[in-house]
């Protein structure tokens, strides 16, 4: 039987995961998601005590500080320490433990800012210590922008979609007697920064397969197709389409745009599931402005 241990396992993916197994329902495997609240992972003595007592055999490590533009420009020695301790402690007890695979999530935030487009998995860092030292199928998937239930909404922390969510939302719900057609949305930045966003319950699935399938220690990309590619302002355009907004989107060029693009290629995915079909970025967006609606008093904001 195969133990399957999620850290990081409440937050966006680790849900999206849950949601995945649960109508998969298979029954060679047993997953446990585990939270903040099972185990502080920059601990070593709690994470050993967490994998002492679920004896996990595979692992798929979510857990990490994470944030939004502005969170990581603010706490950028913050995400460093935190990141370091949780990923040398999960790492080093999957092994201590004999876990037979571990599959880590990295970002896109890896690739300089300065490279040539598109970004694919020959231009990372390769993540094959303990595969070199011990012979251990440790691997990483790298996903382009995430989004879909059970984000985190906070304005402080927030990644660009839940948090354009969460404003337009307050903005609808503020001021009820002025009409909507008169209110305003602000846009941070010029709006014209081009990103690819994975639907959370895609990327669940395709983390599922790389775990049971994807028998190699190098990184693979989980992203959309490259013409998928949308610019923020778009972005702003099908949340309002969602919310029904009537309001005028207007952008702030004194906030900050970040990075202009990312580009990632997912030749290496499309290669080994040519015919996997993403959800619609539009449908993606209604039915998680659709969730936050209906989940909006446990939602974090």
């Amino acid at each position: 039987m195969k133990k399957v241990l999620v850290t990081g396992g409440t937050g966006l993916v680790g849900k999206a995961l849950e949601a995945v197994i649960k109508e998969q329902a298979p029954t060679d495997e047993q997953w446990y998601f585990a939270g903040s609240k099972d185990a502080d992972l920059t601990n070593l003595a709690a994470t050993q005590a967490l994998f002492a007592r679920e004896r996990p055999t595979h692992v798929i490590h979510l857990a990490a500080m994470v944030g939004g533009l502005f969170h990581n420009m603010n706490n950028n020695l913050d995400f460093l320490r935190n990141n370091l301790l949780i990923n040398d402690n999960v790492l080093q007890t999957a092994h201590e433990h004999g876990c037979s695979k571990v599959v880590s999530c990295l970002s896109t935030c890896i690739f300089p800012d300065k490279t040539s487009y598109p970004i694919d998995e020959t231009m990372t860092c390769r993540t094959t210590a303990y595969h070199d030292k011990y012979g251990r199928l440790y691997s990483s998937v790298i996903p382009c922008n995430i989004f879909g239930p059970h984000d985190n909404y906070k304005p402080e922390v927030s990644h660009v979609i839940p948090g354009m969510i969460n404003r337009m939302h307050q903005l609808i719900k503020e001021q009820p007697e002025v009409p909507e057609s008169e209110k305003v949305f602000t846009v941070f930045g010029s709006g014209k920064p081009l990103r690819q966003f994975v639907y959370s319950l895609d990327l669940a699935e395709l983390m599922i397969w790389v775990l049971r399938n994807y028998d190699s220690v190098e990184p693979i990309i989980l992203s959309v197709d490259e013409a998928q590619e949308v610019t923020i302002y778009e972005v702003a355009q099908a949340i309002a389409k969602a919310f029904n907004f009537k309001g005028k989107l207007v952008c702030d060029t004194s906030k900050a745009d970040g990075q202009y693009k990312k580009t990632a290629s997912n030749a290496k995915l499309r290669s080994l599931l040519p015919d996997y079909a993403f959800t619609n970025f539009e449908t993606a967006i209604e039915k998680s402005v659709k969730w936050y609606k209906d989940n909006y008093d446990q939602a974090r904001k």
